[in-house]
């Protein structure tokens, strides 16, 4: 490749700090470098560029800022949202619902609660990736005190159908908690339209820097505190601020609220594109995924009769995300393509492709041409050797 980079197609997995962000941030980690908690004006500056960040976030999403609590980033999160609502609620009840497509952030923590005298009901999803709404009605208890469904999935890009979820939550008094890490500046997220009390943010999904995210909690939701401490973040987080990080997220959330339409609109044609080339040059490949009822930026495609991550590395020139690998005979899928009802030998092959701001048409006609070109090779390699 010599000194050109790969062409980089896994926004989902990280997205570049924006520019704008950077620089929003570079006084705080000079200048405004005060503790936020401090009674000077060094702590003041540090603790107003936290508020309006706050005010920034809330307005991203259309709450209030008192109901943003700022975490280290999406799987803080989501455990946060989930062993909170647990542990604060067990006196109404044990039992928590969620679904077999969730990220790890919410399985594990799930599975943890149930050696802590939890009950989980793990709810299938179709051969698209969504959980029905009458299965999530149907699973509700007496004793369900959660139910946690994530926006959109983060390696086929199906949005689920949450503000049918959130209803049936709303109407039983149940706490419902949803994973939107991959739908922020992507397409529109609000939490009353969605009718959520609980919604997760990620900020390296959007732009904004590693290490930062959000958890929406709605007034009066009953939570227990995540960290102990001096009580920042209402006392619900406690821990000196970083205060750079925050203002890097409130910056990316004012920057997708006022680009929503524009970057929605630009991935789709880019991914519109990657669709139709493909399958004009592969007529094996199968989409992974719903066809529409998607995020636009993300599409997930099975290359069958080949392993995934062999057929990246015979791409190098791509920076895609394999959802397998073999190691010594030993083959690894992933759990959401599997829930989906994948076929093996098409689970195998599966390669997500997500976009961003700065991808443009020709990445995507060079995609296309070195992924072709590899698969067909390493096709007729495999079925040499077998």
């Amino acid at each position: 490749m010599g000194d050109k980079l790969p062409i980089y197609a896994d926004y989902n997995a990280s997205t570049p700090v924006d520019p704008a962000v950077a620089e929003e941030m570079l006084p705080y980690l000079s200048k405004h470098f005060g503790n936020a908690s401090s009674k000077h004006w060094y702590g003041y500056k540090s603790r107003e560029a936290i508020e309006l960040a706050r005010i920034k976030v809330a307005k991203c999403i259309g709450c209030n800022p008192h109901e943003i609590v700022f975490t280290s980033g999406g799987t803080e999160s989501n455990n946060f949202a989930v062993k909170g609502i647990a542990y604060a609620n067990r006196h109404h009840g044990n039992h928590i619902i969620t679904s077999s497509v969730e990220h790890g952030s919410i399985l594990q923590p799930c599975q943890y609660l149930t050696t802590q005298g939890f009950e989980l009901t793990v709810l299938p999803v179709d051969e698209y990736g969504i959980v029905s709404p009458d299965d999530v009605r149907n699973a509700i208890r007496e004793d369900t005190i959660l139910i946690t469904i994530m926006h959109a999935n983060n390696e086929v890009g199906t949005i689920e159908p949450i503000e049918i979820i959130g209803d049936i939550a709303k109407e039983l008094g149940i706490y419902f908690h949803t994973d939107a890490a991959q739908t922020i500046g992507k397409i529109p997220v609000n939490v009353d339209d969605l009718s959520v009390d609980l919604l997760t943010i990620a900020g390296h999904k959007f732009y904004a820097p590693k290490g930062i995210g959000a958890l929406y909690i709605r007034e009066g939701t009953e939570i227990d505190a995540l960290i102990g401490g001096n009580g920042q973040e209402f006392g619900l987080r406690s821990g000196t601020e970083a205060v750079a990080l925050i203002v890097g997220l409130g910056k990316a959330c004012q920057l997708v609220t006022g680009s929503l339409s524009e970057m929605s609109n630009h991935t789709y044609k880019l991914t519109q594109r990657l669709y139709e080339l493909f399958v004009s040059d592969i007529p094996l490949v199968k989409l992974n995924g719903h066809p529409t009822e998607r995020v636009p930026n993300t599409l997930n495609f099975s290359f069958p009769g080949v392993v995934a991550l062999d057929l990246l590395t015979k791409s190098p020139e791509v920076a895609a995300m394999p959802l397998s690998e073999c190691n010594d005979g030993a083959c690894k899928i992933s759990h959401v393509l599997k829930a989906m009802g994948i076929p093996e030998n098409y689970a195998l092959g599966a390669i997500r492709f997500s976009f961003g701001k700065w991808t443009v048409e020709d990445d995507v006609d060079d995609i296309v041409d070195f992924i072709s070109s590899r698969y067909g090779s390493l096709l007729e390699k495999q079925q040499h050797i077998a």
